[in-house]
């Protein structure tokens, strides 16, 4: 059986009509040609794009439920899937196999009493190393998980409200209020500084016959100003937003042309970079909310960007390029190739001195002001790299220029840490079975936090490269953050919850 393009044309053209999204439905239609398919439309049911989705998502779970002679897995219907789950690179087949895994493990700890097992007494690995409070061993991990590694549930705060995918979460540079935004189209703000936390949330609106409607899009990015007062979102609806901390709508920035994929306010506050599929970046005063400068380098969407100071600048594409620009300039300043693939991130170290970017090509690159090629090309990984962070200055050590560690999240499931000055990974992290989205280090560097699609937040030392804790929520972690203090990590889901993790002793 297959389906043509005009078929799924046509199913997202009904889909659109039915939804009330009529001028959507229109511009779609006139688009894509519907009038020209030889579809009979008569022939196709009410929500048949919703019912084609159910039943390949259906399909899917059965795929993976099924073992390779016929048989269905120990006999158990496996957990649901999601459709984000459905589409996530390689998940069936780290389902098939962890079952398959499994399968073996519990067949041999029944064949022979001598075997060392890895199974728990349900015949159920364990999560995250230890559940048991025995110690485990993972073949790909020299290192043991002591039995307080899981988080219990009396020091996770599940908090919940969002009523979609929640795709990011950011604490307040100066208390503890946590702010997250979701394909809900709202952000919201969480106040965990009282012991009952609440919410406040913030409703996308967009103008239309002169009173505010939800713009039904996903908020896609958010950052706080750097004292904490202001919030800034940026949305699928073409929107930047700044807020205030009390959930107020302080002004709205309306100039790229399609979803906003990335914002950041610079450290003096006075401006906010974004990225967007429109291929442009924008500088916004942030006080009047005017555009002071849009910049049109790129050839495909800008994925995201990163100030280097104040005023300058760099911005990453699917178009494998990156360009450093300055505020007043009317050409980038740097331009670096060398990538293969889309760029999905950059960052600037503390110093502002190197900028690393990693790629869907499975590399990461180091690149310097100084020299047009890469100073460090970085091939460990096997599958895309999703995102990287750097570790803050100074990270154990007096000396502000030691330790500095770089750390990168793959869809090959693995964390690894990396020696920029010398190029080498110091220690690749392997507990998480499915893709890694979001890491994030400690404000003393000393930990770093790693969110998966395998529903698990883990904590690692960064030195030693072993797991301290490890937390299993509800839904796949899309992002994980540190509140300003380090003793809490949040962390937002997949299935609309935002969790807390309070890691005080």
């Amino acid at each position: 059986m297959s389906i043509t393009s005009d078929e799924v044309n046509y199913l997202v053209y009904r889909y659109l009509q039915e939804s009330g999204f009529s001028h959507s439905a229109f511009t779609f239609g006139i688009e894509s040609h519907i009038s020209q398919s030889n579809i009979n439309g008569t022939l196709v049911p009410p929500a048949a794009l919703v019912s084609v989705l159910q039943k390949g998502l259906q399909y899917v779970e059965a795929e993976i439920s099924i073992n390779e002679d016929g048989t269905v897995f120990d006999g158990r219907p496996i957990e649901s899937l999601s459709l984000i789950d459905a589409v996530m690179p390689d998940v069936v087949h780290s389902r098939q196999q962890a079952f398959r895994d499994k399968l073996s493990q519990h067949q041999g700890s029944s064949n022979t009493s001598a075997a060392p097992s890895h199974t728990s007494s349900n015949g159920e690995t364990p999560v995250n190393g230890d559940q048991n409070g025995t110690h485990t061993h993972n073949d790909d991990v020299e290192m043991e998980v002591e039995g307080e590694a899981q988080i219990p549930p009396s020091k996770a705060t599940v908090l919940r409200g969002h009523e979609s995918e929640v795709f990011i979460c950011a604490w307040n540079p100066v208390c503890d209020l946590l702010a997250s935004g979701s394909g809900d189209s709202t952000a919201r703000i969480w106040n965990l500084i009282e012991s009952s936390s609440t919410q406040l949330v913030l409703r996308h609106c967009i103008r239309e016959g002169g009173q505010d409607v939800p713009s039904n899009k996903d908020v896609t990015s958010l950052d706080w100003n750097s004292d904490g007062t202001l919030l800034a979102t940026g949305s699928y609806d073409g929107f930047a937003r700044i807020w205030t901390k009390d959930g107020n709508l302080s002004s709205t920035l309306g100039q790229h042309k399609g979803p906003i994929f990335a914002l950041k306010w610079n450290k003096k506050g006075n401006s906010i970079l974004s990225a967007g599929v429109d291929k442009t970046t924008i500088i916004w005063d942030a006080h009047t909310g005017e555009a002071k400068q849009q910049f049109p380098f790129h050839s495909a969407p800008a994925l995201d960007v990163d100030w280097q100071n104040n005023s300058t600048f760099a911005s990453c594409s699917t178009d494998m390029c990156i360009h450093v620009c300055r505020l007043g300039s009317e050409r980038p300043l740097k331009t670096f190739q060398g990538h293969t693939n889309e760029v999905n991130a950059i960052k600037w170290d503390p110093s502002g001195m190197l900028l690393a970017s990693c790629s869907d090509d499975m590399t990461l690159k180091i690149w310097s002001m100084k020299q047009d090629s890469c100073v460090h090309d970085l091939q460990a990984h096997n599958k895309e790299i999703y995102t990287i962070k750097w570790s803050p200055t100074g990270t154990g050590s007096n000396n502000p220029n030691a330790n500095i560690l770089l750390a990168s999240a793959s869809f090959d499931s693995t964390v690894r840490l990396w020696d920029v000055e010398h190029g080498v990974c110091t220690h690749t992290l392997t507990r998480h079975q499915e893709p890694v989205y979001s890491v994030a280090f400690s404000p003393d560097g000393k930990f770093l936090a790693s969110g998966s699609f395998d529903k698990c937040v883990h904590i690692w030392d960064t030195a030693s490269g072993s797991l301290v804790n490890s937390y299993r929520g509800t839904g796949g972690i899309f992002e994980v953050c540190w509140n300003s203090v380090g003793d809490k990590v949040g962390a937002s889901a997949s299935d609309g919850s935002v969790c807390v993790l309070d890691l005080r002793k």
